[in-house]
């Protein structure tokens, strides 16, 4: 792959992007899709309708041969929905083998409870955030003061993480094809979708849109409110 150093992105209050590899691009995908019939680039006006075309009826597997590598730092409940995504590779840091640093997500405020989406939130000016970013900050602080004190007695890493919270930071790195990619970028940029994952996905979309300007331009014309998959 051909090396990048884009800078990290900073996400939420502690979290970040950062893309460390990427190798193929628009081009990429019009020769895997022309190497069907024996033909090469026609030049970029074709090329460019070549990969609509490809968005359009759903001939995916050119985007296959298109890949990113992304450095991941968000919250572990973040990071366990990104996971569900399983189309591309992951290798996360541990806490069998390291000790968790003292790195929790804060919300600047709170979402309340849709009463019509089991799964989802809206926002609600009725909660005091001062008062309950209180409660929420000192359950964290205890949490982690008794994984300290768990880790002093002797108990080994993996058992003492079990008191710590899932708003503890994880990092992983992430590998996924384009296709994939598109296909996260579909469920995740989604209104639907949690704002704390929403935000992560949205960055890399502009990522994306760099990279590979025209594939970006056919997702966003045909596919934003069609998936590509499924998670």
């Amino acid at each position: 792959m051909a090396q990048d150093t884009n800078e990290k992105i900073n996400v939420l209050d502690k979290g970040f992007v950062r893309l460390v590899d990427f190798m193929g691009g628009d081009d990429r995908a019009v020769q895997a899709a022309r190497v069907s019939f024996g033909a090469v680039s026609k030049g970029e006006e074709q090329d460019k309708r070549l990969i609509k075309y490809l968005m359009q009826h759903a001939h995916h597997t050119p985007f296959e041969h298109c890949y990113f590598q992304f450095h991941i730092c968000c919250p572990i409940y973040v990071a366990r929905q990104w996971m569900r995504h399983r189309w591309g590779s992951y290798n996360e840091v541990s806490a069998r083998y390291t000790e968790v640093k003292d790195e929790f997500y804060i919300p600047s405020s709170f979402r309340g409870q849709d009463t019509k989406n089991k799964q989802g939130s809206v926002a609600d000016s009725s909660l005091d955030n001062e008062k309950l970013r209180k409660i929420y900050e000192e359950s964290v602080e205890a949490s982690y003061a008794a994984y300290h004190k768990l880790i002093e007695a002797g108990v080994a890493r993996e058992m003492a993480r079990g008191v710590l919270p899932v708003c503890q930071y994880t990092q992983f790195y992430w590998s996924v094809n384009a296709r994939s990619l598109f296909n996260f970028l579909c469920l995740r940029t989604d209104k639907h979708a949690q704002a704390e994952i929403r935000v992560y996905a949205d960055e890399i979309a502009k990522i994306v849109a760099q990279k590979m300007p025209w594939s970006w331009e056919a997702f966003e014309e045909l596919h934003r409110q069609l998936p590509l998959g499924s998670e």
